[in-house]
């Protein structure tokens, strides 16, 4: 399946799966295939809900994004596979596995504005999953980690419709390696397509920028040999 993605995709997938660990063992949960949240150029926007059995009243949101492109995988198949799902589903936590717009027909400020139409769309119908909107997280590795931290630090960025943070906030943050400033990083980009816009944008879309005493509690993993 792998061999479908691109390579910035398949290689920041492949390493969200080392980092994160195997699989723990299989919690039965009830899954709810291609929620819709929103639709854009005639296309749907979704999210797959993975609901535990004996839920915990929590939530937690995972960005599938890398390189801010966002491929369909087999829920089951993802959490046999990232070890993190499979463990908050032992645990209890409701998981949402969110898309987005990817590239390279959509860039990172369509991406950002896609997920919190999501997270607005999750805290809107929480309480049909058992879920306190108020107690929902979220977390993501690369491209997945920096639109996991632009959903708990930049309430206030202004891009689109739902660049207003109130409705799509969050009670907590997990970013694995997430690029934090794109200001160097706009313009022509023949790895990462999704870069290629307006440096204007640039500031709106760099969560290291909102940061304030207020953002949700965050946890973020690098690794010493990252060069990237």
């Amino acid at each position: 399946m792998l061999h479908h993605l691109g390579p910035p995709a398949r290689f920041t997938f492949l390493a969200i799966l080392l980092v994160l660990s195997a699989a723990a063992d299989a919690t039965p949960f009830e899954l709810h295939s291609d929620v819709v949240y929103g639709h854009k150029m005639g296309m749907a926007l979704t999210y797959d809900v993975l609901d535990p059995l004996d839920g915990n009243g929590a939530g937690v949101a995972f960005m599938v994004s890398g390189g801010w492109v966002s491929t369909w995988f087999e829920p089951r198949l993802m959490v046999e596979r990232v070890g993190a799902l499979a463990q908050l589903l032992e645990r209890g936590y409701t998981l949402y596995l969110v898309r987005h717009g990817s590239s390279p027909m959509f860039k990172v400020p369509d991406a950002v504005v896609d997920v919190r139409r999501a997270i607005a769309h999750i805290r809107q119908h929480a309480d049909g999953y058992g879920v306190d909107p108020d107690r929902l997280g979220v977390f993501g590795g690369s491209a997945g980690g920096h639109l996991a931290l632009m959903l708990g630090a930049a309430s206030e960025s202004e891009i689109g419709e739902w660049g207003n943070g109130s409705e799509s906030r969050v009670a907590a943050v997990v970013a694995a390696y997430p690029p934090v400033d794109l200001q160097q990083w706009v313009g022509p980009n023949d790895r990462f397509p999704a870069l290629e816009f307006s440096s204007e944008l640039a500031d709106d879309v760099s969560p290291l920028l909102f940061v304030t005493a207020d953002d949700a509690p965050t946890l973020l993993l690098h690794g010493s040999a990252d060069r990237l």
